[in-house]
């Protein structure tokens, strides 16, 4: 059953080479395993995703993929220092402020990687 199994993420991506050093380099990931087709990457309790050639990259409106974390304020701060931009959004339902919103039991924080995929990440309150 599906429900017993790893769920893996999948993030498109258009050069490669450019999506890895921002995925390694920027947000410190380390390559589980690469071939030329994509590299595969774990993040906390044996998350996975994998960055993959794609045509589709960025062509996504909506999150790609969240990463849940203790403390969105100390993330976004030290994100910000290795240059990542954080999205502004002023819609129905919130606004973020300093590029955080807070709603629904959540403070939620969204940047775009290299391709223009939509990342987020995302603290339970």
């Amino acid at each position: 059953m599906l429900s017993h199994s790893q769920i893996i993420a999948y993030i498109p991506v258009s050069d490669l080479a450019r999506a890895r050093k921002f995925y390694e380099t920027t947000l410190g990931f380390r390559p589980l395993e690469s071939s030329e087709i994509g590299s595969m990457y774990e993040s906390a309790k044996g998350s996975k995703f994998f960055a993959y050639i794609s045509g589709g990259a960025g062509t996504n409106k909506a999150s790609t993929a969240f990463w849940d974390v203790p403390d969105i304020d100390a993330e976004v701060a030290d994100l910000k220092k290795r240059g990542v931009v954080f999205e502004e959004y002023d819609t129905p339902g919130y606004k973020t402020v300093n590029g955080i919103a807070t709603g629904g039991g959540v403070k939620s924080a969204w940047f775009k990687d290299t391709e223009g995929n939509i990342l987020a990440i995302a603290q339970r309150l």
